[in-house]
C-alpha cells in the first residue's frame, strides 16, 4: 500500500523547483530539484508524474499565489475608479515580484514555455478573470486606448519588469521607481 502523500512534501518540492529553475532554467535535472526538497528523485515522482506534470503544477501555483496577493488589494477599490484598480494591482505586482525574485523569474519563464498545456494557461489565465475582464470592457469602451487588451497586458508585464528591477536594485528609491513605472504605464494607455 502506498503511502500517503504529504502537503508539506509536495510544498518543499515546488519551492526547492522554484529555487531550482531560477538559477539554472527549466533544463535542470529532476534530481537537484530533489535533493534541494531533502526527499528522494522516486519521491518527487510520487507527487508528480514527470518533469511536465511539476512545470505545470508549479506555473498553476505561482499564478494562484499571484492572484491572492492581488486580489487583496483589488477588494477595496471602488469599481468605477479604473485608474485607482490599475494602480492598486500594480502596486501589489511590483511588490510580489521584488519580494520573490526567484518565483517572478521562474514564471515568466514559465509563461514563455511550450511544456505549459493550454489547459493550465487558460486555468492561469482565469485567475486574473475580474481584472482580465475589467481591462477587456475598458479597451472595448474606449477608456483605454490600446487595440486590444492583451496589448494593454503586455505594456503592462514589461514596464513592470523594468520597475522591478530597478526596485530590486535601489530600494531605497523604491516607492518612486513603484510610482514612475505606473505613470508610464498609465499614460501609455490612458484615453
Amino acid at each position: 500500500m502506498a503511502r500517503p502523500r504529504s502537503e508539506d512534501k509536495r510544498n518543499a518540492i515546488l519551492s526547492a523547483a522554484t529555487r531550482v529553475f531560477a538559477e539554472q532554467g527549466l533544463a535542470a535535472p529532476t534530481a537537484k530539484i530533489a535533493r534541494e526538497a531533502g526527499v528522494a528523485e522516486g519521491t518527487l515522482f510520487t507527487y508528480f508524474a514527470n518533469k511536465d506534470e511539476l512545470l505545470n503544477q508549479l506555473y498553476l501555483e505561482l499564478k494562484y499565489e499571484m492572484r491572492e496577493v492581488m486580489s487583496e488589494g483589488l477588494r477595496r477599490v471602488d469599481e468605477e475608479d479604473l485608474r485607482e484598480l490599475a494602480h492598486r494591482f500594480w502596486v501589489a505586482y511590483i511588490d510580489w515580484g521584488v519580494m520573490h525574485p526567484h518565483k517572478r523569474k521562474v514564471v515568466s519563464t514559465l509563461t514563455l514555455s511550450d511544456r505549459i498545456s493550454t489547459e493550465n494557461r487558460v486555468a492561469g489565465a482565469a485567475a486574473f478573470a475580474v481584472f482580465n475582464s475589467r481591462l477587456h470592457n475598458s479597451v472595448e469602451q474606449g477608456l483605454i486606448c490600446s487595440p486590444s487588451s492583451s496589448f494593454v497586458g503586455a505594456l503592462l508585464g514589461a514596464i513592470a519588469e523594468v520597475t522591478m528591477d530597478f526596485v530590486a536594485r535601489e530600494p531605497e528609491r523604491a516607492a518612486h521607481y513603484r510610482e514612475a513605472g505606473f505613470e508610464a504605464f498609465w499614460k501609455s494607455v490612458s484615453a
